[in-house]
């Protein structure tokens, strides 16, 4: 089986490099803005697909587009760990996903991808009317979107859970009265924190709190390995972590 890796030069694109050379699977090559025919780093995603089964994504979401025409020509399996995709390039995963299999993850942790379940569990379970629920997202200090990718995601499963649109009950400023219903958002930028995620549902009378802390960068390419691993057995379709536990 053959891995490669879009954005190698990247700080979590060298661990999923590093990741896959240590489990002594193959790593076909990346991609990058520099080429490195030594190392089979190519610029354009179409000379990495040709010789890969499948491609850890961890570049710039800009990119989707290019990826996406090129995956579906080799029929390159396409595991997605970029974030900040607009409405655009959201539909343009969903239609590659009718040609490949395609896994999109803003969190390759196996723990924080189980979080989400539980989070999505309890939010069906506690009525809104009586909970309140809030998401905290702390990073590195050079951490540049806020609330991550990861702290959507975990919002998108509280929202799910209610039966309701994230973009409908987001609370990103907690300056006035807050309403019903609203999922919070705060966030804390500082030194080189890996990410700590928590889910705190108050009422009147109790606290719930679910929280996800990682020590390591490597969880997430060991995640993103895995996901690799199991999306080559896939056929055509749109999945997710949780799908791997299954």
């Amino acid at each position: 089986m053959r891995i490669g890796v879009a954005g190698i030069t990247g700080r979590l694109g060298r661990l999923c490099a590093e990741e896959v050379r240590a489990r002594s699977l193959t790593l076909s090559g990346g991609t990058s803005r520099t080429e490195n025919a030594a190392e089979n780093i190519f610029s354009e995603p179409g000379r990495l697909a040709a010789c890969s089964d499948v491609i850890i994504d961890v570049s710039h979401h800009a990119l989707i587009p290019d990826h996406a025409r090129d995956l579906i020509r080799h029929q390159c399996a396409w595991v997605i760990g970029t974030t900040g995709m607009d409405a655009a390039e959201e539909a343009v995963i969903a239609d590659a996903a009718k040609h490949i299999p395609v896994l999109r993850a803003a969190n390759f942790s196996p723990g924080l991808n189980l979080l989400l379940d539980i989070a999505r569990q309890l939010s069906a379970a506690l009525p809104a009317d009586d909970y309140d629920v809030d998401v905290t997202d702390i990073h590195h200090r050079q951490k540049i979107d806020a609330p991550s990718g990861t702290a959507k995601a975990v919002g998108a499963a509280i929202a799910s859970g209610r039966g309701v649109k994230l973009e409908d009950v987001a609370r990103y400023d907690p300056s006035g009265p807050r309403q019903t219903g609203q999922i919070g958002f705060a966030e804390l930028r500082a030194g080189q924190i890996v990410g700590e995620h928590s889910v705190i549902f108050t009422s009147g009378d109790e606290q719930i709190t679910i929280s996800h802390r990682a020590f390591d960068r490597r969880v997430f390419a060991r995640g993103a390995v895995n996901a690799a691993l199991w999306l080559h057995n896939q056929s055509a379709g749109l999945f997710n972590m949780t799908d791997i536990y299954k």
